[in-house]
């Protein structure tokens, strides 16, 4: 089994510097796509629930059409009674019956106008609805619009950084292979900690490059001699000097 490289306190400092460098690097890629990829999603997003809600109407004006068929169909069926009925008035032999032919063809009259009202209310809830559906249609090609320009702007930008992007990720890698885990967990933690990602920051005028708080002599001298991880004492983040950052360069 092949020995495993122990690394010295500089040479983990060193590449905590590269990775930090590189990992700005990405961030700057980041930062030029913005907000793209997200207001893609969220445009993704509102076009399904459109396209669902466009569904939606569609099977109720569906159904709203066959109820007026079933309307119109029973419409035809008491037209048929009524014409029944009179057709049998003719033929009455006293007035009970012709009361109960009378009653009956009413009942079929009022079954009509019913049937009716049901169509012209049924009728303008279709055309609310088919209101519904233009205006659903309309937001979907609106939003279908938006999408083609975002992802063509997002495509871009993916398309002039994807090298970049590649390589820098190859050197975070490599950065991260020269530091132990522990290290590389407090970095995370560190980088997490700051909207600007800044976990491992060069003493700047005898001061943290990263909150400025000012650091003593003594610890600046310790730091120097890189023997041992150092954080600053006010906001956490890993110390180097300023000749070990300025030496490691990201190609």
């Amino acid at each position: 089994m092949p020995a495993v490289k122990e690394f010295s306190i500089e040479e983990k400092l060193s590449a905590l510097v590269l990775l930090q460098k590189v990992d700005c690097k990405l961030d700057e890629i980041q930062i030029l796509k913005g907000e793209l990829p997200m207001e893609v999603k969220d445009l993704e997003d509102e076009i399904e629930g459109l396209h669902a809600r466009q569904t939606r109407v569609e099977e109720e004006i569906n159904g709203i059409q066959e109820f007026i068929a079933q309307k119109k169909e029973g419409i035809k069926e008491a037209e048929a009674l009524v014409k029944k009925y009179e057709k049998q008035s003719d033929n009455v032999k006293n007035n009970r019956e012709f009361e109960a032919i009378n009653k009956e063809i009413e009942m079929q009259t009022l079954e009509i106008k019913l049937c009716e009202k049901h169509i012209k209310d049924a009728t303008e809830e279709i055309s609310e609805k088919a209101r519904q559906l233009e205006t659903a249609k309309k937001a979907v090609a609106n939003k279908e619009g938006h999408l083609v320009g975002k992802k063509g702007e997002l495509e871009k930008i993916i398309s002039e950084t994807e090298k970049e992007e590649k390589h820098y990720n190859k050197e975070g890698e490599k950065a991260r292979s020269h530091a132990d885990e522990r290290l590389l967990t407090s970095y995370d933690r560190i980088r997490k900690n700051y909207r600007n990602g800044l976990a491992v920051v060069a003493i700047e005028r005898d001061s943290c490059g990263g909150c400025f708080h000012a650091i003593p002599p003594q610890k600046q001298s310790e730091i120097k001699l890189r023997k041992k991880i150092m954080v600053c004492e006010n906001c956490g983040r890993i110390l180097v000097d300023a000749d070990l950052n300025d030496s490691v360069v990201v190609k």
